[in-house]
């Protein structure tokens, strides 16, 4: 079976786009900080007949999201699409004038480090495969960067020009790279609904098309 991979899973996104992915008969594997959590959304996924399996570690440790990752590819085989979509913790985001290296740093290691980690950790068995997917969401700080939210402009910035970078250089080899910028609130009735978004990302999988979206 396929193997879908979520770091930074949660219980909007995370979760539609497992049941999404599942519906098409893809495994899943979860990686988050939240142990809890990520129970709950294995427990949902499962009922629905959803091989799930999850990890619960904080990818902002050096090599953290790589080894999660390493364990789900033990138990479920090689990531066939790794959707990376952590959220910034809320204490990082302040007015420019505000922003201290140290938000601008915890930043990083949750946009970029953990997301290079991941890439790391599932990239091998794609190129020996010769096909894959590498699937990267981030708010609307990517494509629209506010002074009011300095640490995510800067941090979102650059995973995109790292997205962007595989995407030229893997292209060439089948592993499809793409970027969606959601601008505006996710989840249930709000401006963006978790199942629409999810579809996308299935649609960024299987269809391909420009590298980067935006969703506003």
């Amino acid at each position: 079976m396929p193997t879908l991979a979520i770091v930074g899973a949660g219980p909007n996104l995370g979760l539609a786009t497992a049941a999404r992915f599942g519906a098409e008969g893809f495994d899943v594997g979860l990686v988050a900080r939240d142990h809890d959590k990520l129970r709950t959304m294995q427990d949902t996924l499962e009922k629905e007949g959803i091989t799930t399996r999850s990890t619960a570690t904080d990818i902002t440790r050096p090599r953290a999201a790589a080894t999660a990752l390493t364990e789900l590819a033990e138990h479920l085989g090689p990531i066939d699409v790794l959707l990376y979509s952590p959220l910034p913790s809320l204490d990082w985001i302040k007015p420019v004038t505000l922003t201290t290296s140290e938000d601008v740093r915890l930043s990083l290691d949750l946009s970029v480090l953990g997301a290079i980690d991941s890439v790391q950790a599932v990239l091998p068995a794609m190129r020996e495969r010769g096909r894959g997917t590498l699937l990267f969401t981030t708010g609307g700080a990517a494509v629209a960067p506010s002074a009011a939210r300095a640490s995510s402009a800067v941090s979102y910035s650059a995973e995109v020009a790292y997205a962007r970078l595989l995407h030229e250089e893997l292209g060439p080899e089948g592993i499809r790279v793409a970027h969606t910028a959601i601008v505006g609130a996710l989840g249930p009735g709000l401006q963006h609904e978790p199942a629409a978004v999810a579809e996308l990302l299935w649609r960024r999988h299987t269809e391909g098309g420009d590298f980067q979206t935006v969703e506003r």
